[in-house]
């Protein structure tokens, strides 16, 4: 619990950083997105407050709005609309199938995509190494490795996508807008 709320209050943070720096909009709405679902992930499994469903659905904006602001920052065009169009169809997709499934893989499965979308979009070593990171975080989270009974796969998971986060958040204050 502890952990979803500092990787709430740490992105939560950037995302006001970026929202006043007048920044990408919509990685501003993925930062907003991952601090709300931080927030409800550790009220969830800190206080059994049944959100959950809440949260796994909230996560699709996350990797949405990260694939929208990417495009945006980086290609023009019909690229662009391509993109567009698929992270539309990807959010659709995704929502429709948690809203009977809750399983966190299907997050890691959504998040990867969009990560790779991400990867592909950006020459920034800054979102490449944000990339990395949340792989190497998602890669913790399922592995079940648990460093301490009160430092499980979770805890770290959050602990190392807090650091992913501020890469991301170095890399889209250095982008610039193409098109």
């Amino acid at each position: 619990m502890l952990t979803d709320y500092a990787l709430a209050a740490v992105t939560g943070y950037l995302a006001f950083r970026l929202h006043k720096g007048r920044q990408s909009p919509w990685w501003t709405v993925a930062f907003v997105a991952l601090a709300l679902t931080a927030l409800l992930g550790g009220t969830y499994h800190g206080f059994s407050v049944p959100v959950w469903k809440a949260t796994v659905l909230l996560a699709g904006i996350i990797s949405f709005a990260m694939v929208v602001g990417s495009a945006i920052a980086t290609i023009g065009g019909l690229p662009r609309k391509i993109v567009l169009a698929f992270a539309a169809a990807k959010l659709i997709v995704y929502e429709a199938w948690m809203l009977s499934h809750d399983a966190f893989i299907y997050v890691i499965v959504d998040t990867g995509i969009a990560l790779a979308i991400v990867a592909a979009l950006h020459r920034s070593p800054w979102m490449l190494a944000g990339v990395a990171v949340s792989i190497f975080a998602a890669g913790v989270q399922t592995s079940g490795f648990d460093l301490h009974p009160h430092l499980n796969h979770n805890d770290l998971y959050h602990l190392i996508q807090i650091a992913a986060m501020v890469l991301f958040y170095r890399g889209v204050t250095n982008m610039r807008r193409t098109a």
